[in-house]
């Protein structure tokens, strides 16, 4: 069994990604057991003493200045948590909330929040026996940090609420017991130490992160496909055109079109066809570009946050302080998402617009919706529908959840992030533009297909072409295309088109 470290400083997207898809197992170094024990020495006393530090001898939000004495401080941890759990709407997916409890896991590893490590290890032990607690998809405002949410998560900690276990929704209680987990009873500082944070919004953000980048590349795959079945111009990839450009993404996406079209007999120069293509396929490198480079600036702020101490109040044991702040605010990750929205959506306008010049025979020489005998048959006439209607959808989809904000706490907390709106968003737009390039995908190699020209195509996408046609055969006539469409949609999920061009043609960007 594959195992992850965490220290709370060096953890990757990559490994939230194995945790949370492939089942990694999650263990903790000593390191940060003795951050997080040295941090829970400082809240013993300060309980012990009686101060009065917010969240350690306080009530929360609009009640922090409301004394809690340490007789009362276990009823306040429970109170704390089932108050908080008020989210509503569909259970976040399995692996989303695994990526949850390990981003948990490692933000309390860097060892100023104030929880004891016994605490911690529930945590731990819930990822690696899959308790998967049942979070709610909607009611966080992302400041202070994820707590509807996150409460639900706790809850099963507890022993409360509901929880998958073996992919079986049952009461938390009864999955922690055939786990063999103990439920915990939070003390001091814990329960908002647990759900004062951005991992909700950041786990769904690092998810789409990892899929954004392969998407983008199977972007290129894809294009590569529709350049050369429309007989593309190849002198627009020409890497001097794209250097003086001086745009990274941009001078990555000629160099990836270069190497997947290198060996076509498909593809034209300019005066043969055409003098000049029309920008969707002219375009590609500028387009598709410009969204790498969004990626690329998303994943950078997304590593830094899944690395954070995002709870509020922070312990700083070698200075014997607690400090009020408010790096539980989602700002950084709301901006973020909705960049990667935008970003992302740009994939599907393109991909959509080269779906019409494959199926509309006023842009082509190709007949019209693909198919041999029209009327009859309709062809690919309904593919370009639902593209168009997916590609409408992100639009609406598209518009920034950041730039709203409403108070609550009795406006205590007066600004707010909106961040996992806005990273739920994001995560629909990708569901979206996958399979507006799924339904490309499907229609490009059609295109090849009537034209007998399978054989013409450059050696990197003709392994494409083969990997893709033993799961998705040709349409000699009408049948039913929605499976043909979820089938195209798993091939760019699994990233398999993307593995097949780098092992013809080396690395894809």
């Amino acid at each position: 069994m594959k195992k992850i470290i965490v220290d709370g400083g060096r953890l990757k997207i990559e490994d939230v990604v194995n945790v949370a898809r492939f089942m990694y197992e999650v263990g903790i170094s000593q390191d940060a057991l003795d951050k997080i024990s040295q941090a829970r020495q400082v809240v013993d006393r300060y309980v012990e003493e009686e101060r009065v530090v917010y969240g350690l001898t306080t009530g929360f939000g609009k009640f922090c200045d409301v004394f809690i004495s340490k007789e009362q401080s276990i009823q306040l941890q429970k109170n704390l948590i089932m108050s908080h759990s008020c989210g509503v709407g569909n259970p976040l997916d399995q692996e989303i909330v695994r990526a949850i409890m390990l981003l948990r896991v490692n933000a309390l590893s860097v060892g100023h929040s104030g929880i004891r490590a016994s605490t911690v290890q529930t945590l731990i032990d819930m990822i690696n026996k899959n308790v998967v607690p049942v979070i709610p998809e909607k009611g966080s405002l992302g400041s202070s940090g994820d707590l509807a949410p996150l409460s639900h998560m706790v809850l099963t900690m507890m022993g409360m609420g509901e929880a998958f276990y073996e992919n079986q929704r049952m009461d938390s209680e009864k999955a922690m017991k055939l786990a063999g987990i103990k439920p915990v009873e939070l003390t001091s500082k814990e329960g908002l130490a647990l759900i004062n944070g951005t991992q909700v919004m950041t786990a769904i953000a690092s998810l789409a992160v990892y899929d954004a980048e392969n998407l983008s590349k199977s972007a290129d795959v894809v294009s590569s496909l529709t350049i050369q079945a429309l007989k593309g111009i190849v002198e627009a990839f020409d890497p001097k055109v794209h250097d003086i450009r001086n745009q990274q993404g941009q001078i990555k996406c000629a160099a990836n079109l270069r190497k997947l079209l290198q060996g076509s007999k498909l593809t034209t120069h300019q005066g043969e066809e055409r003098v000049q293509d029309p920008y969707t396929l002219r375009c590609i490198p500028q387009i598709h570009g410009a969204s790498k480079d969004a990626v690329e600036y998303v994943k950078m702020i997304v590593e830094r946050e899944i690395n954070a101490v995002t709870d509020n109040p922070l312990i700083f044991a070698r200075e014997d302080q607690v400090i009020s702040g408010g790096n539980f605010h989602g700002q950084p990750i709301a901006l973020a998402m909705d960049f990667l929205a935008i970003a992302l959506s740009e994939f599907a306008n393109v991909s959509e617009r080269r779906i019409e010049r494959l199926v509309n025979p006023q842009l082509s020489q190709l007949p019209a919706f693909l198919t041999k005998n029209g009327g009859l048959n309709s062809g690919f006439m309904i593919t370009q529908y639902a593209a168009a209607a997916l590609v409408s959808e992100n639009k609406v989809l598209a518009h920034p959840a950041s730039v709203d904000s409403i108070p609550s706490s009795a406006n205590q907390e007066d600004h707010v992030s909106m961040g996992t709106i806005a990273a739920r968003k994001a995560r629909e737009i990708l569901f979206n533009v996958t399979n507006v390039l799924a339904i490309e995908l499907m229609a490009s190699l059609q295109a090849l297909d009537i034209q007998e020209a399978a054989d013409k195509l450059s050696p990197v996408t003709r392994e494409v072409y083969d990997t893709c046609r033993e799961q998705i055969k040709a349409v000699d006539k009408d049948r039913v295309m929605y499976t043909d469409i979820n089938s195209a949609y798993r091939i760019l999920k699994n990233g398999s088109i993307v593995d097949k061009s780098v092992k013809a043609s080396g690395e894809i960007y």
